[in-house]
């Protein structure tokens, strides 16, 4: 059973348009921004280095023989003689523009690091923050290249309590590091390490409602701590919902990041979401709250059903009909519009002439923020499914996705 294409109403050529705004400092900061997110992902297939790279990952081997020849990071031997060590030695090489010195440097600091912080034992502890799972920080999906996504808010930190509670001295800092580094060693665990293969997560942290003054300390330490432990570990960083004070706070920790990090970064302000999420990360994968359809309780059930994307544009009313239900089925439907602020509905159409149409949902506006509708609606006789969106009202183009699942009378029975 497939739905027609999705059809569109034109905009009345009359209806007034939205006052353009002149662009303010922020917003050229972000559009900037977006244009320098440069980074490609590096290769880790031999053939593909240069005779310089190859020779200086042969050289950092024949020096970490004398000094680390049994070490390992992630139950991966450091000189395994294999792909996979081959990719964790050239993380830390790429990390340091492949100075042989430089990088087994880091990479002396970082086993010395994980055996005092006793990193290879972290993931199974309890760290005492189920408040903060699934909130603060939490792996979720991947993106459209199988990347698996942290996502990280720190909201939740506007509210005083929670913060002295989580972060309120040293010693509660220094936990919710511990934390913090437990999160993502979880995902680095789902890593392939293989030429080819799944390298690097994808991180996705939202600056909305952020306490700016208050985690700059842990933000600072939690960027730094990250990025000389952690090196090549991520392909790309998402922020979203960037307030205007972003300016202030990247002034402040820019110096602790290299430019090869900065080059990975992706910038979204407020209300932009949905729309920036999805050129990385398929709408089934990305969270109800940043206008996706994914919701924690389905991933108990397996892969997600894929979504199917459209487009809204301004000025335009789309129908999207789902045909060919049989009396007496279930339809089940997700539908997401990103920054809504338009009108939906649902009705069904019977194909028996002189039939009714019957009204499933009533026409009515959809905040900004709301999350996707979930749905369904049982049969009486056969016919289609029709949602609606209307963007007359609106020149703003967005970014929408539905799924169902249909349930025949004979597969209830």
């Amino acid at each position: 059973m497939e739905p027609t294409s999705p059809v569109s109403t034109p905009r009345n050529p009359h209806q007034q348009s939205p006052q353009k705004h002149k662009k303010s400092f922020v917003t050229s900061l972000i559009s900037s921004t977006i244009r320098s997110s440069s980074f490609r992902e590096d290769t880790y297939f031999l053939s593909h280095l240069k005779s310089s790279e190859r020779k200086a990952l042969q050289e950092l081997k024949n020096k970490l023989k004398n000094s680390h020849g049994s070490d390992s990071m992630w139950g991966i031997p450091l000189l395994g003689q294999d792909e996979e060590s081959d990719v964790i030695l050239l993380k830390f090489l790429r990390a340091r523009d492949f100075k042989v010195s430089d990088s087994i440097q880091m990479l002396t600091k970082c086993l010395v690091w994980r055996k005092h912080f006793e990193v290879d034992k972290i993931i199974e502890q309890d760290l005492g923050f189920e408040e903060l799972e699934g909130v603060v920080a939490y792996m979720q999906g991947c993106d459209r290249e199988k990347h698996p996504v942290c996502y990280n808010a720190y909201g939740v930190f506007k509210d005083r309590d929670m913060y002295e509670r989580v972060l309120g001295d040293e010693e509660k800092l220094k936990k919710f590091l511990r934390w913090r580094v437990q999160v993502l060693e979880r995902g680095i665990r789902l890593l392939q390490f293989k030429p080819g293969g799944v390298n690097s997560i994808i991180q996705v942290t939202d600056l909305k409602d952020m306490p700016k003054r208050e985690l700059i300390v842990a933000s600072n330490q939690i960027l730094s701590l990250f990025q000389d432990n952690y090196p090549e570990m991520v392909a790309r960083k998402i922020f979203i919902n960037v307030p205007w004070y972003f300016s202030v706070l990247y002034s402040m920790f820019s110096p602790f990041l290299t430019q090869r990090t900065k080059s990975k970064w992706v910038i979204c302000k407020e209300g932009n979401v949905a729309d920036t999420l999805y050129k990385y990360i398929r709408p089934e994968n990305v969270p109800v709250q940043f206008g996706g359809l994914s919701r924690s309780s389905d991933l108990r059930n397996g892969p997600p059903k894929p979504a199917s994307e459209f487009t809204v544009k301004g000025g335009e009313k789309v129908n999207i009909q789902i045909e060919g239900i049989e009396g007496g089925a279930t339809i089940t439907w997700d539908i997401v519009v990103g920054g809504w602020e338009l009108d939906y509905s649902a009705e069904f159409v019977p194909i028996v002439e002189g039939s009714y149409t019957i009204v499933v949902e009533k026409p009515r506006r959809t905040a900004a923020t709301e999350e996707a509708i979930h749905n369904s609606f049982t049969a009486k006789e056969a016919g289609k499914l029709v949602l609606s969106v209307d963007n007359t009202a609106s020149r703003k183009r967005k970014v929408a996705a539905y799924r169902y699942v249909v349930v025949s009378k004979s597969t209830t029975s």
